[in-house]
């Protein structure tokens, strides 16, 4: 017998009122205000270095997006003046967050990717001795960080056939080629830089007045939610309805019939564009997502956090991640192959590359219209 989700839309169902929406703001305020005293304590490193340790900065993007996706779905029922003016800086300190973790998985995403593509089952360790003996790097100057700015992650030997290695053994890397090693080289100073950058801004912006601004009222938050008058005896359920509907509106508009191929070649279209603007055709699929991600939390709000995920909008949000996490490597391919002065291999390394991560976002559309199909059928 098939297991009978809750519905919002279900008028049988229990009615959620505002008072559990003050209720969900209440708890993921505490939990914002949590997360930023384990920040300053611990110097935004997570304690003990324990694999179930999370970043503090990671938990205060959680409660902070959660917070600002409620101000979002569920407006009407809470002092328009104050959600109008808490929502964008809630989103500004999501954004500022993020970037750090963002271009950390983006290196490893791409450096993994050259070593799949070039025969090398995973990412060798390099000894920074032998460093010393790696290929000069390209494309290195101020602007790229110079050949300090980053360690390459797969040197190639500059020594002579019949040499002796040194003492240290270094990785098996016969299959690897020098373009590889030179695009990954320059991937991670151009990475490694901008990581460092937005570290430098997320430590700004956490001792920042606009900051502490924003700490204020959560832990106002904490302890009184201005919902409107009418809030506390009126139902959730129709406005987590319309947060639903408008997921599934924009998930009509998308192209599932040419994404339920497993080869998109009309995405390829535009692959060698030399416009560094978002792929033309990203943009309604990152759309999909955030809305994917306000339906999630609408349903967090009506059922609470501990009810069963739906493993069904997990699946299409995991592939919708994937989409995000595929298509912003790519463009860093792209944007890598533009620096100048690079060679011909490092160059056509860099376009297997980009289109390695482009296939790899075909792959993610063809993921989410299986999972959004299924899903579909589940529901009829």
């Amino acid at each position: 017998m098939a297991q009978r989700h809750l519905d919002p839309t279900d008028p049988s169902a229990q009615a959620v009122t505002g008072e559990a929406l003050a209720g969900y703001l209440r708890a993921r305020a505490t939990e914002f205000l949590r997360a930023l005293r384990t920040h300053r304590e611990t110097g935004g490193v997570p304690a003990g270095g324990a694999e179930e340790s999370v970043d503090p900065a990671l938990l205060l993007r959680r409660s902070a997006r959660r917070i600002s996706a409620s101000l979002h779905t569920f407006r009407p029922l809470l002092d328009a003046d104050w959600s109008e003016e808490m929502r964008p800086e809630l989103a500004w300190l999501s954004g500022t967050l993020k970037l750090e973790h963002a271009y950390e998985a983006r290196l490893e995403r791409l450096l993994q990717a050259l070593n799949r593509l070039s025969g090398t089952a995973a990412l060798p360790a390099q000894p920074v001795a032998a460093m010393a003996v790696g290929t000069p790097s390209e494309g290195a100057g101020p602007a790229a960080g110079g050949p300090g700015a980053g360690t390459a992650p797969v040197p190639v030997s500059t020594a002579p056939p019949g040499t002796a290695r040194p003492a240290v053994p270094a990785p098996e890397r016969g299959s690897l080629t020098v373009g590889a090693a030179r695009a990954g080289a320059l991937l991670e100073r151009q990475l490694t830089l901008a990581r460092t950058r937005a570290h430098s801004t997320a430590l700004q912006a956490l001792g920042s007045s606009r900051f502490h601004a924003v700490a204020d009222k959560v832990a106002l938050l904490a302890s009184e939610v201005p919902l409107a008058p009418h809030a506390p005896g009126t139902a959730l359920h129709p406005l987590a309805a319309a947060a639903e509907e408008r997921l599934t509106q924009a998930v009509t508009a998308l192209p599932l019939l040419t994404a339920g191929h497993p080869y998109n070649a009309e995405a390829l279209v535009h692959g060698l564009s030399p416009d560094p603007s978002p792929h033309p055709q990203d943009g309604p699929w990152h759309q999909v997502r955030l809305l994917l991600r306000l339906h999630r939390y609408a349903r967090e709000v009506l059922h609470g956090t501990n009810s069963p995920a739906d493993v069904r909008l997990l699946t299409a949000g995991q592939s919708l991640n994937r989409h995000r996490d595929a298509s912003e490597a790519a463009a860093a391919a792209a944007q890598a192959a533009r620096t100048p002065r690079i060679a011909p291999a490092t160059a056509y390394a860099l376009g297997v590359l980009h289109a390695d991560q482009r296939h790899e976002v075909e792959a993610a559309r063809f993921a989410f219209q299986q999972a959004w199909q299924k899903q579909a059928v589940g529901a009829s």
